[in-house]
């Protein structure tokens, strides 16, 4: 029988902000205001796809797993070994999962550093490198803006004639520069002017997501539901008398109302109690405002806990990304969007032993490809929406990335 991989997770004090640590190799991410955890090095990676995507990913985990000794001297979610994943958003493109080398993690005032294998603890850089990055072109994206907003007037007439509600078309476009990307100078940036969103790095896939698919810790789970986009104008008074129009606004009450009651159906059945707030609030962003609500739910307690992965399962894709019915809007996506989302999307974030986690939804984001990035955003299509609107719409969901991506 082969002998068992050592796994150590210490507590470490004083280090650099934890994006500062990253390499430029393979960087993995998911850091909110400062805390949660970074990751280099591959101990393990696969591929998933197919319908059984969700249990294949956990089935590979487990077997992970078994074949680690496992000495953690902090314990709580997110120490000991850690799985990041990117899950894509439709179930037959590929998702991928990665077991780093070494993960860094800090909660609050508590910073620990876990690593795979028989070696003394990693010594973790003590000076911020500097990093450059050259100048992007910017061009068409798998449709032009014109061809999009014809899909969008597809989208329209199909909610007025067939029983679907809302549909969620995405577009992207293409950024080149001369040299292979580093992707830590755009998470930084990110980082930097987005705070209060989950910036993550996952196999060339970088964002900044506002939204919170799961978080799973010791029996409660919580979904941050966003749907409902207004843009700011920087003028703080004007946006005041933005967000209580959003506030207000039929359309984008509608369109939230799917998306929670999409996420809520989801978790119902795992849970004992479920708290659904009457009314959403308004989550203000650098660049836009959006109606948001939190919902929470108290697992039921089994014989075989409830993880992350079957949460998944059910949560994905939610409505906020996909529509109302998802199974008729998800066809009228593959049928006119024209684009493969490839991991745009879909869930990412992070998944520990215990099986609990925190993935969000691949929002505000870019995949890497050598020279190349392909950044995202979609828009809520309901009845009442209109071309012109949504284009607009979806250029402002842009402007995180396309910032991240000026020097």
């Amino acid at each position: 029988m082969p002998s068992l991989i050592p796994v150590t997770t210490n507590r470490i004090g004083d280090h650099l902000p934890l994006l500062e640590l990253l390499p430029s190799d393979a960087p993995l991410s998911w850091v909110r205001n400062g805390e949660g955890l970074v990751g280099w090095g591959v101990h393990a990676t696969t591929t998933v796809s197919g319908k059984d995507r969700f249990e294949k990913a956990r089935n590979w985990w487990h077997h992970q797993l078994e074949t680690f000794a496992v000495a953690n001297s902090v314990h709580g979610s997110g120490t000991g070994p850690v799985l990041f994943a990117s899950f894509s958003f439709d179930r037959n493109q590929e998702s991928v999962l990665v077991i780093p080398k070494v993960v860094v993690g800090q909660k609050g005032l508590q910073s620990w550093i876990t690593w795979i294998g028989d070696t003394p603890q990693p010594l973790l850089p003590e000076k911020r490198e500097n990093i450059s990055q050259g100048a992007f072109t910017f061009g068409d994206g798998s449709i032009s803006t014109a061809a999009w907003k014809e899909r969008v007037a597809q989208a329209i007439t199909r909610i007025e004639t067939t029983k679907v509600d809302k549909v969620v078309l995405a577009r992207d476009l293409l950024a080149t520069t001369s040299a292979d990307i580093d992707a830590r100078p755009i998470l930084a940036k990110l980082a930097s002017e987005y705070p209060s969103t989950w910036t993550f790095a996952v196999d060339g896939l970088v964002g900044a997501t506002p939204e919170l698919l799961l978080r799973l810790s010791r029996g409660m789970v919580t979904s941050r539901v966003l749907a409902g986009t207004i843009p700011k104008t920087g003028d703080d008074a004007k946006d005041l008398a933005l967000a209580a129009s959003l506030a207000r606004s039929s359309k984008d009450l509608e369109e939230h109302e799917y998306a929670v009651r999409s996420v809520a159906e989801a978790l119902e059945p795992f849970c004992s109690s479920t708290n659904v707030p009457e009314s959403p609030f308004v989550l203000h962003l650098a660049n836009v405002m959006h109606l948001a609500t939190d919902v929470t739910g108290a697992l039921t307690e089994t014989k075989h806990r409830v993880d992350a992965f079957s949460l998944l399962k059910n949560l994905h894709p939610s409505a906020a990304v996909c529509g109302t019915p998802r199974n008729i809007a998800f066809d009228i996506i593959d049928e006119i969007e024209g684009m493969n989302r490839g991991r745009y999307a879909g869930p990412v974030g992070w998944i520990d032993a215990s099986g609990d986690g925190e993935l969000g939804i691949a929002l505000r984001t870019g995949q890497i490809t050598g020279k190349e990035i392909r950044i995202y955003a979609g828009c809520g299509i309901v009845a009442g929406s209109s071309p012109e609107k949504e284009l607009e719409e979806s250029n402002a969901k842009m402007i995180p990335m396309r910032s991240a991506l000026q020097s």
